[in-house]
């Protein structure tokens, strides 16, 4: 099987399985093909883990393939890898140029600003790096955001973004991804997650400093990510919650015509031995 059939094939078999074990499935399947790592880590959302900045009062912050080099992940706040690299693998870790990190300081503060308002909680984190594109303009990044404990319910929020430009028209493609999982007093889970893409212009500032810039490209980003997860969570509401109820109310509908068909039997079997 060729390469790239192999890894089809393990991305139908990735939807077919338990996401509640999503990361175990990952695992298993690199230990099968090691030669597909990259591609599967890199294609496959799974729940953002968390891990805490020493250098900045233990601040939080998630971690995902985009902020990863080795075994550590670079944290938006500080700037630095935990656990610590060593200097040789420092100078081949990825970091934003000086002009990008400042434009990544300030989409986390304000990023950081939406998750209370909207989120009253969890955690957020903002990752940008340089594009492949020709234009010194051009980057990429990545937006997330997590609520709630794995081991009992969570909301991930996956938006990644690239981000060309042409004149003072910004044009933003964002993709996003929810993860999903519920568990209702380890009585009933329910678990999924909803993948959409989202392409939209912007306009920058023609006169005004770098300063004057970067808020129009953060502003311009927290609009597109906030209109997408407002029709992302309607949506998961009408798919999921909605069929959910309807399976519900069908499957407690069968039980209870199933227990009168048993009650009406019940009784018949009653009138004969009566009429004994």
């Amino acid at each position: 099987m060729s390469s790239e059939k192999s890894f089809d094939a393990a991305l139908d078999l990735l939807r077919r399985l338990d996401p509640n074990r999503l990361q175990e499935h990952l695992q298993n399947l690199i230990q099968l093909e090691p030669s597909m790592a990259e591609d599967l880590l890199s294609s496959v959302d799974t729940p953002l883990r968390v891990k805490k900045d020493p250098k900045c009062s233990q601040r939080e912050f998630l971690c995902c393939d985009y902020n990863r080099d080795i075994d550590s992940h670079r944290s938006p706040w500080s700037n630095q890898y935990f656990p610590e690299l060593s200097a040789e693998d420092l100078k081949e870790s990825p970091f934003p140029s000086e002009g990008l990190r400042e434009l990544e300081v300030l989409a986390n503060d304000s990023f950081d600003i939406y998750r209370d308002l909207y989120y009253e909680g969890g955690i957020s984190s903002v990752y940008l790096w340089e594009s492949e594109e020709e234009s010194p303009q051009d980057y990429a990044g990545v937006v997330l955001f997590k609520k709630g404990d794995r081991s009992l319910s969570s909301w991930d929020s996956i938006h990644v973004v690239e981000v060309t430009h042409t004149g003072q028209v910004a044009n933003y493609r964002l993709t996003s991804t929810i993860i999903l999982y519920l568990d209702k007093d380890n009585q009933m889970t329910l678990s999924g997650n909803l993948t959409r893409q989202t392409e939209k212009q912007g306009t920058l500032p023609v006169a005004g400093n770098v300063e004057h810039r970067h808020v129009a490209e953060v502003t311009n980003l927290g609009t597109l990510v906030e209109d997408v997860e407002i029709q992302m969570r309607t949506l998961l509401e009408t798919v999921y919650f909605e069929k959910t109820r309807d399976i519900f109310h069908e499957t407690k509908n069968s039980v209870e015509s199933v227990e009168e068909q048993n009650k009406e039997a019940h009784e018949e079997i009653i009138k004969g031995i009566q009429g004994m």
